[in-house]
């Protein structure tokens, strides 16, 4: 496993991890499909969440969110249609960016998350 995978999937845990102290179910981690992946799948009451999630040591050059750009929306829509055929539900799809700040890395004790709810409107 290459560094940047090691990285992707310590980001992966720690926004996992987050949702599971919001009171999320955890349904899966690293869908893939044809058209694509989906890093994190998760429901809670109302609604099924597929979860982007953006690993970086800082904002300094732009914020996490802006690299899912609409072709990255597009792919993940796509991804997420395919999910939904596979797996019916009565939950209200949407759409979530987990942004993860660790400027050590994955040695980073305490990260900041920002979670955006709703991010591709």
């Amino acid at each position: 496993m290459g560094r940047s995978n090691i990285a992707g999937a310590w980001g992966e845990l720690q926004a996992a991890e987050y949702l599971k102290k919001k009171r999320y179910k955890l349904l899966a981690s690293g869908y893939r499909c044809r058209f694509g992946e989906i890093d994190l799948i998760a429901s809670n009451r109302k609604y099924l969440v597929f979860v982007e999630v953006k690993l970086r040591k800082s904002a300094r050059f732009a914020n996490a969110f802006e690299y899912v750009d609409s072709r990255k929306q597009d792919r993940l829509r796509t991804t997420a249609s395919f999910y939904l055929a596979e797996n019916p539900t009565s939950l209200q799809p949407r759409f979530d960016v987990i942004e993860i700040y660790a400027p050590d890395g994955t040695a980073t004790v305490s990260p900041e998350i920002i979670h955006m709810e709703d991010a591709f409107r």
